[in-house]
């Protein structure tokens, strides 16, 4: 449900963004992002996990889509000065909630297989990232309340999200596969890019 959540989240947050900022009408991404959940929640629940596997990697790609589309118009419009300044920072701000909801979830959907495969064992001992409850023996994790088949949830591939388009890098979980380094660089090249945008924005305001 938070995957879902953040998704719709991304979809309204689309809705926020000035016309000249969209991809078609701002209508458009959360029309797409609801008629194809409704299909996938239908499928979650007959336990249709394949297609429930498709329609949510085919969300995420789009949602994708869409945000690098709305910052490659936001770098396009900072140099022509048509856009008020307030709302370069508010497109600039909403933009970059996005990029951490968009690849917390792509995180959460390609990690150790996907959250039906990581359900089907318990606890979590190997994937993508290496968050520090799975370094953590069984007598560390008693002594710290840690359920001993611990296993991630989406709050925690958020967090992880969070940091990189904060910090610019991995904070306490290390990035052990090539693909989610990939992922990582260009989440962080899109957050890097957003708020040298805001800088700059703040720098001629004032």
């Amino acid at each position: 449900w938070p995957a879902f959540v953040a998704i719709l989240a991304v979809a309204g947050l689309n809705m926020a963004l000035p016309p000249s900022f969209s991809f078609g009408p701002r209508w458009l991404l959360l029309a797409i992002v609801v008629g194809l959940l409704i299909p996938g929640l239908i499928a979650h629940r007959a336990g249709k996990q394949y297609f429930d596997f498709i329609i949510g990697h085919l969300v995420a790609g789009i949602v994708t889509l869409f945000m690098i589309f709305s910052v490659g118009l936001l770098i396009r419009a900072l140099p022509t000065h048509r856009e008020p300044p307030v709302t370069l920072l508010r497109s600039a701000a909403a933009l970059w909630i996005t990029n951490i909801l968009v690849f917390a979830s792509w995180y959460w959907r390609l990690d150790a297989g996907g959250p039906h495969k990581r359900d089907e064992e318990p606890g979590h001992n190997s994937g993508a990232l290496l968050f520090p409850q799975m370094s953590l023996d069984a007598e560390r994790k008693s002594l710290l309340n840690i359920d001993k088949d611990w296993s991630p949830q989406f709050i925690d591939y958020l967090f992880f999200a969070f940091n990189t388009s904060t910090a610019l890098s991995p904070a306490d979980t290390a990035v052990l596969s090539r693909w989610a380094k990939g992922l990582a660089m260009m989440q962080a090249s899109i957050s890097l890019t957003i708020i040298v945008i805001l800088a700059a924005r703040a720098v001629n305001i004032l």
